[in-house]
């Protein structure tokens, strides 16, 4: 039976709006993912034009759900980025693909809040589901406790935390770490290709931005596992305390893989808490010819995989494991009186693990996007997006004035314009950048770039579900046109 909408004032809008609305949106939804390269990748506006598109306060008067609707054409999607365009090959890719759309659809509208089991027995159940079909399609170990945050700069805080929370003898959840001469610095070490979220997470803990030690790379851009062991050996005899390594499992510039084996060796023999970031990466262990390059994952104290990359479920959804879940719950378990109820001995209650009370039902699209492509299903898109990226490469290789700067072994390409003869550095990175410019400008495709050994270069990172080799093909085009490149 249809509930009789309440007064305009004191209730929500008529279910009979919904349908309608929801009806139109669907078919806004539809038409966009059908053709989204019928925009720019990229906006063509200027930083504050939305801004100015846009009343400075809100409405005092009730305003029809069609004219709210109708400005997402006319104020909104002019200042989109478009990570859903076929073009867009910036940053690891973000697909928002159907099934995770129906899931974030139905989560929305359940609006669960999980602090505890009880405030959503399916939340906290279909997450601990997820990421353990998640953690057996890895062949990660069965035993590992999986959780999911919203990003991974938040799954390396909480890694972190428990690193920090390992050795109870610093005791730093209930002292803290202000005036304590008794606490020696406290070092967490990466490489120096690492996400910059470890950076961050040192800061918001209090362990210092100093205290995160870089370790360099070798020629492939992997941390090096002897200048780690003499980092953390210099340390010691200086009075500091060694806590944990971030070890990269797919580097955000290149993708490189960090010795994983010859890093844990290290971090059992200092005891020190190893975590893995495979944000990107981490999900090539879906394909069982490539967990080979992967050794030593399971000796890892934590890991983070995003499935909001290329899993290809809607930002945001992190998912972390450990090994350890007795430490991060001793790092952040809290319960007020308010909270306690009478199943909390033997349910699961996710706020324990995390400074976050609250949490989304980030799971359900997860569920969604597993069921609907299925374990061969992701596995062939994941191997045909890596098979994209070898044949740019080749391109590039092929190609008399451009070079391939780094191994590809995922589904980035680091290359750059490099005419014969040309020498100087400093020349090379105006020219590239340049060029750059002007391929972005064309609104085709978006590209990014990094620096690997000084040198500037640029990337092509495939990954998003509407990718095929044309749209790579029209890149190449409109790089070698932006170069002038004459072959």
């Amino acid at each position: 039976m249809r509930r009789t909408p309440q007064a305009a004032d004191t209730g929500d809008l008529p279910l009979d709006d919904f349908q309608q609305h929801a009806d139109t949106l669907v078919r806004w939804i539809s038409a966009y993912l059908e053709t989204p390269e019928r925009y720019p990748v990229l906006p063509r506006i200027a930083p504050g034009d939305l801004g100015r598109a846009l009343p400075s306060r809100m409405p005092d008067a009730p305003e029809p759900l069609s004219a709210i609707i109708a400005d997402l054409d006319r104020v909104i999607m002019p200042g989109v980025t478009h990570w859903n365009h076929p073009g867009f090959l910036a940053y690891f890719a973000n697909t928002a693909s159907v099934p995770g759309i129906l899931g974030e659809l139905v989560s929305a509208a359940l609006n669960q809040v999980g602090i505890l089991w009880r405030t959503s027995p399916a939340l906290a159940e279909l997450e601990q589901t997820t990421t353990a079909w998640l953690r057996d399609a890895m062949a990660l170990p069965g035993d590992w406790f999986g959780m999911i945050t919203d990003t991974a700069s938040t799954s390396t805080l909480l890694a972190l935390a428990a690193a920090r929370e390992r050795d109870p003898a610093l005791d730093i959840r209930e002292r803290g770490m202000a005036g304590r001469p008794d606490l020696p610095r406290l070092r967490v070490y990466c490489s120096e290709q690492a996400h910059s979220s470890v950076d961050k997470a040192a800061i918001t803990l209090g362990l210092g931005h100093a205290n995160v030690v870089r370790i360099p790379t070798d020629d492939a851009f992997r941390m090096r596992a002897d200048l780690l062991d003499a980092a953390i050996r210099a340390d010691r005899a200086a009075g500091m305390r060694p806590l944990a390594v971030v070890a990269t499992l797919g580097t955000t510039s290149s993708t490189a893989v960090d010795p994983l084996g010859d890093i844990a060796d290290v971090c059992t023999r200092e005891g020190m808490w190893l975590h893995v970031d495979a944000a990107y990466g981490g999900v090539l262990a879906l394909l069982p010819e490539r967990r080979r390059e992967f050794t030593g994952l399971g000796r890892a104290d934590s890991l983070v995989v995003n499935p909001h990359k290329w899993l290809f479920t809607p930002m945001d959804c992190s998912v972390l494991w450990t090994q350890h879940p007795d430490v991060l719950r001793r790092a952040f378990s809290l319960t007020p009186e308010y909270l306690r109820t009478s199943e909390q001995d033997v349910a699961l209650t996710y706020s324990d693990y995390s400074f976050q009370l609250g949490r989304r039902f980030r799971a359900l699209k997860l569920w969604f996007v597993l069921r609907a492509f299925g374990l061969e299903g992701l596995r062939s898109r994941i191997r045909h997006h890596c098979a994209l990226a070898q044949r740019f490469a080749a391109w590039v290789t092929q190609a008399s004035n451009w070079e391939v700067l780094a191994p590809v072994g995922m589904s980035v390409v680091c290359f750059r314009y490099h005419p014969t003869g040309a020498s100087d550095e400093g020349a090379l990175e105006r020219v590239n950048a340049a060029i750059l410019e002007r391929v972005n400008a064309s609104g085709r495709v978006f590209l990014s770039h990094t620096k690997l050994a000084g040198r500037y270069v640029l990337r092509v990172a495939v990954g998003n579900l509407r990718t095929e080799e044309a749209h790579l093909a029209e890149a190449w085009r409109l790089l070698r046109e932006s170069a002038g490149d004459p072959d």
